[in-house]
């Protein structure tokens, strides 16, 4: 109060005017701090939310199977041709075994990228194992994940005294199945297409004929007077 002169209209003036501008300079400053901090928190929150997609879709991939052989082959096509020679084979009957392993190479690639130290060890461990030709399974890997997620959601934790059944990874739809859902498909487009060729030319050929009809017509009659 001591540097406020009320004593006349100028010095009013200039007491107001000094008192907004320091009004303004604090709002300023408030609404810049404000705002880089909400611009960070954005940031932290969009890679918070692509760290959690990544790491969700590596889950499916790694641990959404829960029966039958829950092991990923390591084995590459000349791998498998070699053993379907060997048992007198021309080719080998499927390739799933080799879909899942690049899938899950993908998902560990991911995991080496994004995970924790602990779900990047074992990610590391899988793919050395891989690369060494040796049969791996996941369901470590996938427990870790599987906390890790549910944690970052604010889930509750898995009961301890539940029993889940080892996971593994997905299983890919048959080659056979999705070839002939694919021809199915294309089978029916063309059958539309050939009906809609069929009932436009029939529409044509009807039109054709009403119009010769009609000239006939016109011109068997008599001239005018």
């Amino acid at each position: 109060m001591r540097g406020l002169d009320f004593s006349s209209w100028q010095a009013v003036l200039s007491t107001l005017g000094g008192l907004a501008l320091i009004t303004l300079l604090g709002v300023g400053i408030r609404l810049l701090v404000m705002q880089t901090l909400q611009a960070r928190r954005e940031r932290e929150n969009r890679q918070i939310n692509e760290r959690l997609r990544t790491l969700m879709a590596a889950y499916k991939v790694l641990g959404g199977s829960f029966t039958g052989d829950l092991d990923v082959d390591p084995s590459h096509l000349r791998q498998l041709r070699e053993r379907a020679h060997e048992r007198g084979i021309a080719e080998p009957g499927s390739d799933r075994a080799r879909r899942i392993r690049d899938a899950v190479e993908a998902a560990l690639s991911d995991i080496l990228l994004l995970g924790t130290d602990d779900q990047v060890r074992l990610a590391a461990h899988a793919a050395t194992e891989l690369a060494q030709g040796r049969p791996v399974h996941t369901h470590a890997l996938v427990v870790s994940l599987r906390d890790f997620i549910r944690g970052a959601l604010d889930l509750a934790p898995i009961p301890s005294g539940l029993e889940i059944p080892h996971q593994g990874p997905t299983r890919p739809a048959s080659g056979g199945a999705a070839k002939g859902r694919a021809d199915a498909g294309e089978r029916g487009g063309r059958a539309g297409g050939g009906g809609g060729g069929g009932a436009g030319m029939g529409a044509m050929g009807g039109l054709g004929a009403g119009m010769a009809v009609g000239t006939q017509a016109t011109g068997d009659m008599p001239d005018a007077p």
